[in-house]
């Protein structure tokens, strides 16, 4: 029979001291301890062993891995932590997954996932006795096996902590809209020490304890990084107490060596912590009200390498940073070593653990929970599973009204607004939109229709107009890249759906981050126990060609460089022209599964060029001829005009009537690119175009002006294997600029309509002596405007608010 909460009595003491109270009987504590004696085994087999993995025989060198990797220092406090949630999990029915947030702790989350039997039964080979003990223990890091990290391979994991410092924002991703699911994340206290760890801290504030889970913390000071103190480890419980107070949470402390004790008390404080959570969320659901909630959680002191040798060779290992990785090494050469290392491993009495066929004994198997219950086993941690597709409006009905091309303007984003908030109205549990502070900047404001920002701290009466407020709200904003970043992955990871947007510029706060999920996702595609979660999709807006008015500081469009890095299996980006396009997009991306979608669009006004037909048919091909600018039908033209992004459409088709002025008789082709990666080789990339069709639309031998929204080496770079390239002229931002405006920025960078001009009469050999007169009539006409954007502050009106003509 489950515990209820009316069964405990909750001790009303703030919350800061241990527990007095002895929770787990004798026998209790004798089984807890002996299953953490043998996830500490686990560990330290991990680490050390290739063969006789129960030391059925004296250990000897050749039982030794050739190599030592892992971590041992951080093992011992997450697999304490990990046994010790599984009996609440037991004891109250709880639905509940793991996060570790020390970069290297696999071996403190493997020994309790393999014990649960979850990793025999993904991976076979590994099975529950002492042949599938023995390729368990060889498999970890060593090559062909796996990583020190929690990877994707890992059962139960959403987070890998190859990069410090996202364990608490993406535990809160996966608590939102959970509101039965705890979160158990232990953080590091190296981590802690990270910027983005520090400002997660503030996602309490945004914890709604009527419609969300629970998120426990479990601050692990061990003392420690890799040799250097941590910071928090030396600031005494005082001014830890109000750190965390100061951040909204309530701190309990649990700390010692004594093993017996720690049991005790960490079974104590981690029911009150979970009694505490069940009583906010009881007496919010119960009444209706959400307000922002003081949450519980720990602070658990142990030592660095806690169990393992306390001194080797005369130097203090346990409680020490020399505990880190692999206290003992040169264990095959060293017999001194070889002999710690046995005498260690046996301190753990694998025997009293293990059966002669190498099993967990029974009644220590019965201590962790059954089937999906089980941490490494619960589906929101393999969030694919649980992912329900998204309920769509159609994308059509938001359509601006096109009815000749190039002769109207819109904000690109404020359809996409509309389309979003609908999509939200229908998806009112599973969807949620994620921006620093930037969802009106950014023209998407139209969501607070439906939806307002979700805040659950104080209110002020000035807050009514405008503030668009709300403690239901599902639009989340923080002036923090990094925490709404680890939101939107823990979301998409327990199986949910969302969309970000960012400014352009600073989105390369979130650079390392992208770069951790996209390997996360590369990695999960190739397992096929993991079900494939909802893309993340990433409008970059506010972009470097409207940001004349912010400065050099805010021109950036560097990020497209860092994507292309990533695996093509992952990574799509897109450059819609207009807001046409931006919705078949959007609406492409949001449905799709896998990726991470990087949506170029910025949220000014731009002409409008298709009608959405005609969008979808392009954004379908990624690229295209536009018929109605080209005129070499039926023969080779003499140029291609190509573009990618909104400014730089604008800007080639204005060349494109310059020229036509000038020489009338010119052949030229129009090819706009909506996906970059059809630039790429069919045999890099599945949106890559073949060799013939690249040769088709580009030609063999002629000059081909690319007008690119982003550094002009990219296109280089993604097209430097084809036929044409040495004719391939990249225009593109080139630092230059600051503050302009957006005709003198785009001369400066030579991205205008006259460079490109200028750069046709160049390159095509008919008018390059032919056309020095028209050379010389648009280098004026750059001149002049430039004279006059320094003089007036504004562009020329007549270019400023030029248009296709009829």
């Amino acid at each position: 029979m489950k515990a209820t909460l009316a069964d405990v009595n909750v001790r009303k003491t703030g919350g800061v001291k241990p527990s007095t109270t002895h929770r787990l009987s004798n026998d209790e504590r004798r089984k807890i301890d002996a299953y953490w004696r043998a996830c500490n085994y686990l560990a330290v087999g991990m680490i050390y062993l290739r063969d006789n993995p129960l030391l059925r025989e004296p250990l000897k060198p050749e039982h030794i891995k050739n190599r030592l990797l892992g971590h041992w220092g951080s093992s011992t406090g997450l697999s304490f932590s990990y046994v010790h949630l599984n009996r609440l999990i037991k004891k109250y029915d709880l639905d509940a997954i793991f996060i570790a947030g020390p970069g290297h702790g696999a071996p403190g989350v493997l020994g309790p996932v393999y014990l649960e039997g979850t990793y025999s039964e993904i991976y076979p080979s590994k099975s529950e006795d002492v042949d599938g003990m023995r390729v368990f223990f060889k498999d970890f890091s060593f090559p062909g096996g796996i990583g020190s990290h929690c990877t994707p391979e890992t059962p139960g994991s959403i987070h890998e902590g190859g990069e410090l410092g996202y364990s608490i924002s993406h535990a809160f991703g996966a608590a939102f809209d959970n509101p039965d699911l705890l979160v158990a994340v232990v953080v590091g206290d190296g981590e802690a020490e990270t910027g983005a760890l520090a400002t997660s801290w503030h996602s309490a504030k945004f914890l709604n304890p009527i419609r969300d889970g629970a998120v426990l913390p479990i601050l692990n000071l061990n003392g420690y990084k890799i040799n250097n103190p941590t910071l928090l480890a030396r600031v005494p419980n005082e001014e830890l107490e109000h750190l965390f107070r100061g951040y909204g949470w309530v701190p309990h402390f649990v700390e010692g060596d004594d093993v017996d004790l720690m049991h005790q008390e960490m079974a104590g404080t981690l029911e009150d912590c979970l009694l505490e959570i069940r009583r906010i969320q009881e007496e919010a659901r119960s009444s209706g009200k959400a307000s922002r909630a003081h949450w519980p959680m720990i602070v658990l002191r142990t030592p660095k390498g806690w169990t393992g040798p306390k001194e080797v060779d005369g130097h203090k290992v346990e409680g020490y940073w020399r505990s880190h990785q692999v206290p003992l090494a040169g264990v095959r050469e060293n017999p001194a070593h070889l002999k710690l290392l046995e005498d260690w491993m046996r301190s753990y009495r694998p025997q009293e653990l293990f059966d002669e066929r190498g099993r967990l004994i029974p009644e220590l198997k019965a201590l962790a929970p059954a089937g999906a219950r089980r941490m490494s086993a619960n589906p929101h941690a393999n969030g694919g599973l649980l992912r329900k597709a998204l309920r769509f409006p159609d994308f059509r009905d938001y359509a601006v009204k096109v009815e000749k091309p190039g002769q109207t303007t819109a904000e690109n984003t404020r359809p996409l607004g509309r389309f979003l908030r609908d999509i939200m109205r229908q998806n009112p549990s599973n969807f949620r939109v994620f921006g620093p502070d930037e969802n009106s900047s950014n023209k998407l404001d139209a969501l607070y229709e439906v939806s307002k920002k979700l805040w659950l701290a104080d209110y002020k009466p000035e807050d009514a107009d405008g503030g668009e407020l709300s403690p239901d709200g599902r639009v989340l904003e923080m002036l923090s890249e990094h925490t709404l970043e680890g939101w939107y992955e823990g979301y998409l990871l327990s199986g949910r759906h969302g969309f970000f947007s960012t400014y352009e510029a600073f989105v390369h706060v979130i650079d390392s981050m992208f770069n951790m999920h996209a390997k996360w996702l590369a990695m999960s595609e190739e397992l096929t126990w993991r079900a494939p979660v909802s893309s993340l999709n990433l409008l970059i807006t506010s972009t470097v060609w409207r940001q004349d008015h912010n400065g050099f500081t805010h021109q950036d469009p560097g990020f497209l460089d860092l994507v292309v890095n990533k695996s093509p299996d992952v990574c799509r980006i897109y450059l819609p022209p207009d807001a046409n396009t931006l919705l078949s997009v959007a609406n492409h991306c949001l449905a799709s599964t896998g990726y991470i979608n990087v949506i170029v669009s910025d949220k000014q006004k731009h002409l409008q060029y298709m009608t959405m037909d005609e969008a979808i048919t392009h954004c379908t091909k990624g690229i295209s001829i536009w018929q109605k600018v080209s005129n070499d039908q039926g023969s080779e033209p003499d140029v291609v005009m190509a573009c990618a992004g909104d400014i730089p459409t604008k800007e080639a088709l204005a060349a494109v009537v310059l020229l036509r002025q000038h020489f009338p008789s010119l052949k030229i082709r129009f090819v706009n690119v909506v996906d970059l990666y059809r630039l790429v080789p069919s045999t890099e990339h599945p949106h890559g175009l073949s060799d013939r069709d690249f040769d088709s639309l580009f030609t063999k031998n002629k000059p081909v002006i690319f007008n690119f929204h982003g550094y002009p080496w990219l296109i280089h770079r993604l097209t430097y294997r084809r036929t044409n390239h040495q004719n391939f002229h990249v225009r593109g931002y080139k630092e230059k600029g600051n503050i302009n405006t957006p005709l003198d920025l785009a001369i400066q960078n030579q991205i205008d309509r006259f460079s490109l001009a200028i750069d046709v009469i160049d390159r095509v050999p008919t008018l390059e002596v032919a056309g020095a007169h028209a050379k010389e009539m648009l280098r004026n006409m750059q001149i002049t405007s430039q004279n006059y954007a320094y003089e007036h502050g504004v562009d020329m009106p007549e270019l400023d608010q030029w248009s296709w003509p009829a």
